[in-house]
């Protein structure tokens, strides 16, 4: 406690003072010693006043009995008192000298019992420790007195100033323990001041501390809160940063955007342009096609043979459709046609319209040439006229007796059932013709103007089909047959529909008829696998609309007979002229075509009926029966067989027929159909080689070398341009 240590610190004071240097004890006058003789001595505390002044710390200082314990026990303020009160009775006679000794037992007793303890000389301060006497027991020794006092008889005068000391010692130690008390007391109160300035001196250290702390914390706060003000600061940065890579972004996609928007827009103008010059192209293509119809020698008035010149404007006129069908062609994978195509498109137009033009010029002088010739030529013509015509009935009759006696039961003409279906094919188409006289002959301008739409929009898609894509035939076939069901098209840039007129349907009807059988004999003669697209998209047609399919079959006997079969006799009254165009012939006032250009026609529509007969739509529906499949072949094959040929054109439409649509027939009959193709070839062919010529055995020679070979390898190949499902899937 800070009591304890002040203390300490009080008794080191007494001990180093001079009053601390006084040592009294009782029986100096026993030993005859002065009593002042201490003072001039060296003066020491015994060592063991510290641990007595511990013993006795935490209690309220004790009085003694014995001098000896008091003089060990004194304080030092009780020192200082007593040293006057010695000195100031240095003038009495020495005790020893006058008097006997009187001694008190208790301190007798007690410095006795430890005569090295009692002693306070320095001599008693450097004993070896292990000599010490316990305090404790020495304590007890002083307070706790064994023996019973023992009195010496003095002499007056040294009992009266034992007596003397008794009493300053009574009085001193009162004094002394007053001044003790005081002394405590102050040193308590020195302790308390000096507990409270420590305390408050805690108070400010914690202040202090606390203030520490508070600056610490706020420099920490200081530094926390720049950091995020930097933080914060860096983030804006990089949001700003974000800010402008997100605008740079956001231009760079506005501009990306806008250069998609301008491709966009470019291809759709590139678009927009395709179709309008795939449409000016169509309107080309169409416009010489009609025009070339113009060099034909049946649209040419009758001015006699064609003549070198007309006959080159003819090739050149064909020359001049076969340069924009090349054009449409290439143009037909779906992609449209470039410029360069337009122009060569439109210079091929010009030079078809040139070429119209000088031909007209042409027939007009021709014309003129044939009206002066004309009046002398008239006679000599009836003559020779009757003369051929009596010529020629010789040479049938001659002929006649030759075939009869040649005969083994062949015909000359079709079954009967065989020529019912020709007549009622032929009928209605006639009364289907019948009934477009209103609209072929209406002469206002928004009728005209809506029958030239109807054939456009009827016969443009037909000569566009080709064997470029399946997808192709698909999208041309759906044209048609939205234009078939009442459902408006687009055809030149215009929407027109079959319901604006009342003969709409029967007039599209005929008009794809009449095309179709138009395609067999100009393109399918010119280019033989082009019969399987222009079939199977006829056959569709067929299933979807059967009246469009009796209309072709009509106008396809109509221009070949031999398609019945049927070989068509000459009535009484029949020109010869007029007889030619029954066979099929084109005849006009240059005269009846070649056989070789009669002969391609013929083997051109031959090959489209053979190919129509074997294929089916493949997106139509597969449960019914097919409207004229390959039962009509067989028909038409067995009925060839059993009539009589002709020369030149039997060998050729059979071996036609047999090379589009042998395979078809060998894979549905099988057996039948070898015995049928032996037959051809051991009985039939025989008689085509009988009436054929030696000029005309080309045709001949192409069926008997077929026939050889399909035999010997009883195999028919897959004919050219076949369509499969590679095809339909592109």
């Amino acid at each position: 406690m800070p009591a304890e240590s002040l203390r300490w610190e009080t008794i080191e004071a007494l001990k180093n003072s001079k009053k601390g240097k006084l040592r009294y004890h009782a029986d100096w006058v026993e030993k005859g010693e002065d009593i002042m003789a201490g003072c001039n001595e060296v003066l020491s505390l015994s060592p063991l006043s510290g641990l007595i002044v511990k013993r006795l710390s935490p209690r309220p200082l004790q009085k003694t009995c014995s001098l000896g314990s008091f003089s060990r026990d004194s304080s030092p303020g009780l020192g200082e008192d007593i040293a006057p009160s010695l000195s100031s009775t240095s003038s009495v006679p020495s005790i020893a000298a006058q008097s006997t000794v009187l001694s008190f037992p208790p301190l007798v007793t007690s410095v006795k019992a430890d005569p090295e303890q009692a002693s306070l000389s320095p001599a008693s301060d450097v004993g070896d420790e292990s000599n010490v006497t316990d305090p404790e027991q020495d304590l007890s020794a002083v307070s706790s007195p064994t023996s019973p006092p023992t009195i010496s008889l003095l002499s007056p005068r040294a009992t009266e100033m034992a007596g003397c000391i008794r009493i300053c010692e009574e009085k001193h130690r009162a004094k002394a323990k007053k001044e003790l008390g005081l002394r405590q007391e102050m040193q308590e109160q020195l302790v308390a001041s000096v507990a409270s300035r420590e305390s408050e001196q805690l108070k400010r250290f914690e202040e202090f501390m606390e203030l520490k702390q508070r600056q610490e914390y706020q420099s920490m706060r200081d530094m926390m809160d720049r950091e995020t003000k930097e933080s914060i600061g860096r983030q804006e940065k990089l949001k700003e940063e974000h800010r402008h890579r997100t605008k740079i972004l956001n231009l760079r996609l506005r501009e990306a955007e806008q250069q998609r928007v301008r491709e966009a827009e470019l291809e759709r103008q590139r678009q927009a342009d395709g179709r309008e010059r795939l449409r000016n192209l169509n309107t080309i293509q169409e416009e010489i096609l009609q025009l070339n119809q113009l060099l034909e020698p049946s649209t040419q008035p009758r001015t006699g043979p064609a003549t070198p010149e007309l006959t080159d404007y003819i090739t050149r006129g064909n020359q001049l459709c076969s340069q924009v069908s090349e054009v449409v062609r290439t143009t037909a994978e779906g992609e449209f046609p470039s410029v360069e195509d337009m122009t060569s498109a439109e210079r091929a137009l010009h030079q078809m319209r040139t070429l119209i033009r000088l031909m007209q010029e042409e027939t007009a002088k021709a014309q003129e040439r044939r009206r002066k010739e004309q009046e002398d030529e008239e006679e000599s013509r009836k003559q020779q006229e009757l003369q051929a015509k009596q010529q020629e009935e010789q040479k049938k009759a001659a002929l006649s007796a030759k075939e009869k006696a040649r005969k083994k039961g062949l015909q000359t003409r079709a079954e009967d059932s065989t020529l019912k279906w020709y007549r009622e094919l032929q009928d209605s188409a006639a009364k289907c013709s019948q009934s477009l006289e209103g609209l072929n002959s209406a002469r206002d301008v928004q009728t005209k103007k809506l029958r030239m739409e109807l054939q456009k929009a009827a016969t443009i898609p037909v000569s566009q089909i080709s064997s470029i894509s399946g997808s192709q035939l698909k999208d041309i076939l759906d044209k048609i047959d939205k234009l078939l069901s009442g459902r408006s098209v687009v055809s030149g840039g215009k929407s027109v529909s079959i319901s604006q007129h009342p003969q709409g349907l029967d007039f599209v009807s005929y008009k794809l008829a009449e095309k179709f059988v138009k395609q067999g004999e100009e393109e399918v003669a010119s280019h033989h696998e082009a019969a399987f697209p222009i079939a199977v998209v006829a056959s569709g047609l067929w299933e979807l609309h059967p009246r469009v399919g009796d209309l072709i079959l009509a106008h396809l006997h109509k221009k070949c007979p031999y398609a019945v079969p049927h070989y068509p006799p000459m009535k009484d009254g029949t020109s010869v002229e007029e007889y030619q165009r029954i066979l099929g012939y084109r005849v006009d006032d240059s005269g009846v075509e070649g056989q070789d250009s009669f002969l391609k026609r013929m083997s051109g529509m031959i090959r489209l009926y053979a190919a129509i007969i074997q294929l089916r739509w493949p997106y139509g529906s597969k449960q019914g029966a097919d409207p004229h499949g390959l039962n009509h072949g067989w028909r038409w094959l067995a009925q060839m067989l059993n009539m009589e040929p002709l020369a030149d054109v039997t060998a050729t439409l059979l071996f036609d027929f047999l090379e589009v649509c042998g395979h078809a027939l060998m894979k549905q009959y099988q057996g039948q159909f070898w015995k049928l193709i032996l037959l051809i070839r051991e009985e039939y062919f025989p008689r085509i080689e009988a009436v054929t010529s030696t000029g005309q055995m080309g045709s001949v020679m192409r069926l008997k070398q077929f026939l050889e070979t399909s035999l010997r390898s009883r195999q028919i190949s897959l004919p050219k341009g076949q369509l499969t499902s590679s095809f339909w899937r592109s």
